[in-house]
């Protein structure tokens, strides 16, 4: 197996400087964390378990771990150092279930049947007054909406620990999804962003207004707050939303960034960071994504605060779960059965940026790379577009399962 650097540097002549609150952090020193609070708290437990300083070693990655003796249910998302080094792989602790319920979705479809591996949306979901109809009622089901959000909830014996991974485009969507399931986001420990796009990160604001999230941790990547815009040839640039940190920690969250992979929740799971980029055939987006680099505007292909979680099943293999896979989900599948040194991906879930005519060529050699992995279940929503889930139904027809706002796929030992 190769090295694996947990810090990358960033190649000679790239500008890896990005923006938070519209303005440019030219200074990449990290912020020197708050003396109170549970990152604090983290800090005496890692000494308390004889945590090393990995950027002491050279060439060993920062792999995360997390402390096993505080009682709060907050410190299950909080990453923290472990000793390892660099050819050894990530020691990804198997669990015995992980159910992955899609919050948000780009479609929602009532009439689709349950099975031993999915379970629908009852078709009772969300009930609203309607004084038109006799009894004053009527079933709305649940919102799709251009957006991505995953409910992460992963058992280990008889301790179930509940992730938030993505929340959706609009502020309400996700939240509003959650309340017509019956699902209390007063549950959630911790907060995962698969990267910074708008259409990820819209439903932190409704999440921080229905529940109390002072002290709920965040795992991001540190280029998560760059500023973007899309500039098609011929037409006005349009900027996209950009995360603000500065509001996101005024509101309560614990904002964690980490580029390298972190392991939470015991061990079990696995946040891969910066992913490497290997295949031939995914070269990311188009030149109309642009990035603000500080002096200008440059081309960002690789959308490098793209991350993916991967949980084990106990002899069964890895779970991957994806927000847009703009790191290509070839390179993601491959680089978490790198990382963890496990040889069987048993399933892949989320979304595969594999929409629109600049994808189209990719479809067919990605296709074939996860014909080739043979998962047990693929369940490709959002971005991932209607060719692609055409050509994956066609070429894997006993995995492949449509994706819809309120769906929860259990994977089980």
């Amino acid at each position: 197996m190769v090295a694996i650097r947990a810090e990358r540097q960033p190649p000679e002549g790239r500008n890896d400087d990005h923006a938070v609150d519209g303005g440019v952090v030219g200074d990449r020193r990290r912020r020197a964390p708050s003396s109170v609070g549970p990152l604090a708290r983290l800090r005496r437990c890692s000494r308390r378990v004889g945590a090393v300083d990995l950027r002491a070693k050279a060439r060993r990655p920062r792999v995360r771990s997390m402390c096993d003796d505080d009682a709060s249910g907050l410190r299950a998302a909080f990453p923290r150092p472990v000793a390892g080094v660099a050819f050894d792989p990530v020691s990804l602790v198997p669990v015995d279930e992980v159910v992955v319920t899609t919050l948000v979705d780009n479609t929602f479809d009532a009439l689709l049947a349950s099975d031993d591996r999915v379970r629908r949306a009852p078709i009772g979901a969300g009930l609203v007054e309607a004084p038109q109809f006799e009894d004053g009622l009527t079933t709305v089901g649940l919102r799709a909406e251009h957006g991505f959000s995953a409910l992460v909830q992963v058992r280990r014996g008889d301790a179930v620990t509940t992730l938030l991974f993505d929340t959706g485009v609009s502020p309400d969507g996700m939240v509003s999804n959650a309340e017509r399931l019956g699902i209390d986001l007063g549950d959630v420990q911790g907060v995962v962003l698969s990267h910074g796009h708008f259409d990820h990160a819209g439903g932190l604001a409704g999440l921080a207004g229905r529940r109390g999230v002072r002290g709920l941790p965040m795992t991001v990547h540190p280029l998560v707050w760059t500023r973007r815009r899309l500039a098609p040839p011929g037409l006005d640039p349009s900027p996209l939303p950009t995360l603000s940190r500065r509001a996101l920690e005024s509101e309560g969250f614990e904002v964690i960034e980490r580029r390298s992979p972190s392991l939470l929740v015991d061990g079990s799971v696995l946040i891969t960071g910066e992913i490497d980029r290997t295949t031939d055939f995914e070269r990311g987006m188009p030149r109309a994504h642009q990035a603000w680099d500080g002096a200008g505007w440059r081309h960002d292909p690789l959308v490098l605060d793209d991350q993916a979680l991967v949980v084990q099943v106990r002899d069964r293999g890895l779970v991957v779960l994806t927000g847009c896979g703009h790191a290509g989900v070839v390179n993601i599948a491959r680089h978490a059965l790198r990382l963890t040194g496990v040889d069987r991906l048993h399933a892949l879930i989320g979304g595969l940026h594999l929409s629109g005519t600049a994808f189209e060529p990719v479809i067919a050699p990605t296709v074939s790379a996860l014909t080739d992995m043979a998962p047990d279940l693929v369940a490709s929503g959002h971005c991932s577009g209607w060719r692609a889930q055409q050509a994956l139904a066609t070429a894997l027809p006993e995995a492949w399962v449509p994706s819809s706002s309120g769906t929860s796929f259990r994977l089980a030992a």
